[in-house]
């Protein structure tokens, strides 16, 4: 994911888009490491070249303000493909109210903000990258 991620970030022929990481370990402990084991992870396994933050929480009360507002201001998009189904199920596990909150259900769930620093969209973690990048492309006003 962060791979073809990067990917559609060094193919823009415009001032580039930016994709931010920021880990977090609240989902299946996927990112139990420190920050650098967890870096370290990432650009060797899927060839991140953007931005890695520190581990964050981003629900909770823990969860740092900008996460407060991306999950305050959206709702969840649901999940497609057949790996939805599959979520759907681990989300509901974590969150019998799942479908009705715009809290984060898995990490990669990725958040379009545009030139303004509004949300322009919201991915959830099944949605095709092409969407994605189309949804880019939408925001930049030309080919990514």
């Amino acid at each position: 994911m962060g791979q073809k991620f990067s990917v559609i970030s060094e193919k823009s022929k415009r001032p580039s888009p930016y994709g931010f990481n920021f880990p977090c370990n609240q989902f299946g402990e996927q990112a139990p490491g420190s920050d650098e084991e967890i870096h370290s992870f990432c650009t060797g396994r899927f060839g991140i070249t953007f931005p890695q933050f520190a581990k964050i929480d981003v629900n909770g009360e823990h969860a740092i303000p900008l996460y407060k507002y991306l999950t305050e201001n959206t709702a969840f998009a649901g999940f497609s493909g057949p790996i939805g189904l599959m979520m759907k199920g681990i989300a509901r596990k974590m969150d019998r109210d799942y479908r009705n909150n715009g809290n984060i259900k898995w990490n990669f769930t990725k958040f379009l903000i545009d030139r303004n620093g509004g949300i322009a969209a919201r991915f959830e973690p099944t949605e095709s990258l092409d969407k994605v990048k189309e949804k880019v492309e939408e925001a930049l006003g030309g080919v990514v």
